[in-house]
């Protein structure tokens, strides 16, 4: 195979990258740079120095737009940094990057951009893995989020202001799956996972519709258990840009299509295994 003899030009001044960033989220320890764990800011810092993008994370200004839990996917993922080969990062980072973490679109932004600090809002998917008797129950009850609440209850806090502002949120079907979609300034850690399980709850008959209410305005001696972290998705992070958009690096394709395939696998096992032989 003949080498790439692409030659890219270093800028004169240099240019500020925002990459819009999905990923599977199943084999990361979250998305947060950790030394000892695979995550996604390792395996994006890395490719990027294996580009020679930067050689230090810090003085590029490399900055992501919030921090996804263990097991959690994502599509509206932003990172960016700073860079003095812009066109090569735009057209190899997705070589570089692992299959299961890639690229989707960029845009230039200013050198003073904070992809944590500029988002207008952010939003997130939740899909149910079992479909609730009431669903109705848990759209009325769903209102109840919107506007400014204090989310103590659903939340793990610790030293973070507990009061949030929901600007949106519906269920919807998707090809059978049930899911929920929250839109917000910001989010506390576990936040959507647990108005996730607390909906559920109520429509699986296991709560009253006015079960978020009281969540919300007062004390429980029970604290909620997060739904699954596999059901979560960072679906947007808005800051009213337009994307370029990145094709999908073949191996992402190919590495997203076995995935699929070994959970069709999985679901055949089971039934063949639930079927009496005898």
């Amino acid at each position: 195979m003949e080498k790439d003899q692409t030659v890219y030009t270093a800028c004169a001044t240099p240019m500020r990258l925002a990459f819009r960033i999905s990923y599977l989220g199943s084999g990361f320890f979250g998305s947060q740079m950790q030394a000892a764990h695979r995550t996604v800011e390792g395996e994006l810092v890395a490719a990027c120095q294996r580009l020679g993008l930067f050689s230090d994370w810090r003085e590029a200004g490399f900055l992501c737009a919030g921090r996804t839990d263990r097991g959690v996917h994502a599509c509206g993922q932003v990172v960016a940094f700073t860079t003095e080969v812009p066109d090569r990062a735009i057209q190899t980072l997705n070589l570089q990057l692992p299959p299961d973490c890639w690229c989707t679109g960029y845009t230039t932004v200013a050198l003073e951009f904070h992809p944590r600090y500029d988002a207008k809002s952010r939003t997130y998917r939740y899909y149910f893995s079992k479909s609730p008797s009431d669903v109705a129950a848990m759209e009325r009850a769903a209102h109840s989020f919107i506007g400014r609440h204090n989310f103590t209850n659903f939340a793990r806090v610790r030293d973070k202001n507990p009061w949030r502002n929901i600007l949106g949120i519906n269920l919807g079907d998707n090809e059978g799956f049930l899911y929920l979609e929250v839109k917000a300034e910001s989010f506390l850690w576990h936040q959507v996972r647990c108005m996730a399980a607390a909906l559920l709850q109520i429509g699986e008959g296991e709560a009253g519709e006015t079960f978020i209410e009281s969540l919300l305005e007062g004390e429980v001696k029970r604290s909620l258990q997060p739904a699954p972290a596999e059901g979560l998705i960072l679906w947007d992070t808005d800051y009213g840009i337009e994307w370029t958009p990145v094709p999908m690096d073949q191996r992402s394709s190919t590495h997203m299509d076995h995935v699929v395939r070994h959970h069709a696998l999985m679901a055949k096992v089971c039934q063949v295994l639930r079927t009496p032989y005898f």
